[in-house]
Parts: C-alpha cells; structure tokens; sequence
C-alpha cells in the first residue's frame, strides 16, 4: 500500500499520522488535502470503536480507497471515564482545548485522584475487507496546573508515567515515542509490513 487516506481535518492529528507513516514509506493524506470536500462523519456511537468504524468505513465506500480514522480521546479514573468519547467536545460545542482544560481541572480541583489515560482505538477500512482495529494507551495523572506550549487538546495538562512534564512540554519526537497514537500505530506495524 503507498496510500492510506487519514480520516481527519485536525492538522496536529494530521502531521502526527504523516511522520509515522512515512516511516514505511506510505503517503497518509489528510482529509485537507483531498480534492473533494468530505462532510464531517456524525460520530453516533458509544465507544471510541464505534466512532472510529463510522469515519473510516463512510469515507472508504465514498472514495473507494483505504481510509484510517481514529478515535481518541482522555480517560480520567474519578471522573469515571469522563471525558472519554465527548473529549473533544467536553466543554460543549463550539470546540475548545482550553475550555476543555478548564473544565477538567475544575472537576479534579477537590482530588488527589488524578490517574488518567489518553486512548487511541484505530479502524482502518479497505473496500471489501472487514474493518482492522488496533488499540493504544498512554498512561499518567492530570497535573493540578497546565504547562507547555507543544502538542494540542489535553497536551498541556496530562503528565505521562515516568516523566514529571506534560504532554506539551515534551518535544514531539518525544511525544511521538510514547503516544497512545504511536502505540496504537505501533499494534498496526505488522498489518502495515504486509501491505507493503
């Protein structure tokens, strides 16, 4: 496979998708970069699984092609799993990361119970093929404040096992090493060297 068409119109998720791809020298094109425009996909579904078939599965019957979507988002354990698959829209619509931000700190602010997990759930769609699922964690804890100025969405306030920063203070080669996004990419590598 040299092309995989990547079922998002988010830049940041869009450039993360790109350099680890590239890496097997497959050319993932964002939903920016395509000639037609594609209506954003109503994620309906209860699970990050669910979301994540309805983008790839609509997209590749639309354009014929192998389509990546991804959904992903932030598990907090004394939020009981809030934000989960409203992450991006936390805080309401319009979408808004610091509002997001704000409002989960807010909702921490009376807890020592801060241990967390960013969640990435793969589906890749190939016409006439069932749909792949690969599944990846990043485990942590909320910090109390926001630091950083790197990365997007809850960057700035999630603090990764083993490090004493954020997500948004690490550089992205380091970000990218142990994402949830990289470890879900990471459980798709034999799928992907079979392809090639």
């Amino acid at each position: 496979m040299k092309e995989l068409v990547i079922a998002t119109k988010n830049k940041g998720k869009a450039k993360e998708f790109k350099s680890f791809f590239a890496e097997y020298g497959i050319n993932a094109i964002s939903l920016l970069e395509l000639n037609e425009e594609i209506d954003d996909i109503e994620e309906t579904g209860s699970t990050f699984e669910e979301n994540a078939a309805l983008k790839a599965e609509q997209i590749s019957r639309l354009l014929q092609k192998p389509v990546l979507a991804d959904d992903s988002g932030l598990v907090i354990d004394a939020l009981d799993g809030r934000p989960g698959i409203y992450s991006a829209r936390y805080a309401g619509e319009p979408k808004n990361d610091q509002a997001n931000i704000e409002k989960v700190l807010h909702e921490l602010k009376d807890t020592t119970e801060r241990s967390a997990r960013f969640v990435c759930i793969l589906a890749v769609a190939v016409p006439g093929e069932d749909t792949l699922f690969k599944k990846g964690y990043c485990e942590g804890k909320i910090a109390t404040a926001q630091a950083g100025e790197n990365g997007f969405g809850y960057d700035p306030v999630f603090i990764p096992d083993g490090y004493t920063q954020t997500m948004a203070e690490l550089s992205a080669e380091e970000k990218n090493k142990i994402s949830h996004r990289r470890n879900a990419i990471k459980a798709l590598e034999d799928w992907v060297k079979h392809e090639q």
